[in-house]
């Protein structure tokens, strides 16, 4: 154990977990969304998060850009950036939808037991995640330098990038901004109540097809900006990128209370930070166990997670 280097790098590594926790707790949110109406784990929404990540490569790829690419000028990143999030969010949004109407209401339609839909979601993301791996060839595929990391400021030795930062403000952003659409919009409004108590809601004139329809579509679109994130973070990614990503996601979601908006937010903040401080700690090659660990110790300990409310009740 190097507590030495953890704590020379205290500050970088807590900077770099809150720009990786940022991308996590995007991700999370469609894991929190789909159990708060549904007490479903999609465990598909990993490759929801895939398509995404591919979608902004391929449009990319239009415009003539790939890993080798030069850097663009501001108004060309900007520009590049904007399209890559709207074609990201329009693959993911699309994917969660089919994903739902393929997948999933046939089995509520059925009135499934909770196991039928446990196996569709696993079967179905493995299914997409082998067919991507078919048609990619399971090859890496790198991303173009659309943002340099440059330094903005620095708070004693530690500095902040402008990627960081437009990880974390964004999702920060994302967050608010979904927060305010599930308690203070009509939508909204259906989406807690089928939460609360489906059949009531019914009888109150909500379509509860169409909630659920829209809470797969949020959940979507949250994973495509996380995935744009991602690309531009890492830089490179594969048909199995959504995987260890998706895992950490869960584990964020149960971490904050799984069903809750903000309790997703928290954790996923949290769960890069900790994987870092791990990483510094142990080696890189903790980086991910340090989820599973995390995610059976709060399993054993706090199962409601830390915040704890469902969906339906989360107040604004």
């Amino acid at each position: 154990m190097d507590f030495s280097g953890l704590i020379d790098n205290f500050g970088p590594l807590t900077v770099t977990g809150l720009a990786q926790g940022a991308i996590i707790a995007l991700f999370a949110l469609g894991y929190t969304l789909v159990y708060g109406v549904l007490r479903l784990i999609n465990f598909a929404h990993s490759e929801v998060f895939l398509m995404g990540t591919y979608a902004c490569l391929i449009v990319w790829g239009f415009f003539g850009l790939d890993q080798n690419s030069a850097a663009p000028s501001v108004g060309g990143m900007l520009l590049y950036l904007v399209i890559g999030l709207v074609v990201a969010i329009i693959a993911s949004g699309v994917t969660a939808l089919a994903v739902e109407v393929v997948a999933y209401r046939p089995l509520r339609r059925r009135n499934a037991p909770p196991l039928a839909f446990l196996i569709t979601a696993i079967g179905a993301s493995l299914f997409i995640s082998e067919l991507t791996g078919v048609l990619t060839h399971r090859n890496q595929r790198g991303v173009p330098p659309i943002i340099q990391a440059k330094p903005l400021f620095t708070i004693g030795d530690t500095t902040v990038t402008n990627l960081q930062l437009l990880i974390i403000v964004l999702a920060l952003v994302m967050m608010f901004v979904l927060d305010r659409f599930i308690n203070g919009s009509r939508l909204g409004r259906g989406i807690r109540a089928v939460s609360q108590n489906p059949d009531s809601a019914a009888l109150m004139g909500v379509n509860k097809s169409r909630v659920i329809a829209l809470v797969f579509l949020l959940g979507g679109l949250m994973a495509g900006i996380a995935a744009v994130m991602y690309d531009l973070k890492i830089g490179v990614t594969r048909y199995d990128a959504g995987f260890l990503l998706g895992i950490d996601a869960f584990a964020a979601a149960v971490l904050g209370g799984i069903g809750n908006l903000r309790g997703a937010l928290l954790g996923g903040l949290l769960l890069g930070v900790l994987q870092n401080y791990a990483a510094g700690l142990f080696g890189s090659q903790w980086l991910h166990a340090a989820s599973f660990v995390l995610l059976v110790v709060i399993l054993l300990f706090r199962p409601t997670g830390l915040l704890g409310e469902s969906l339906g009740r989360a107040r604004a």
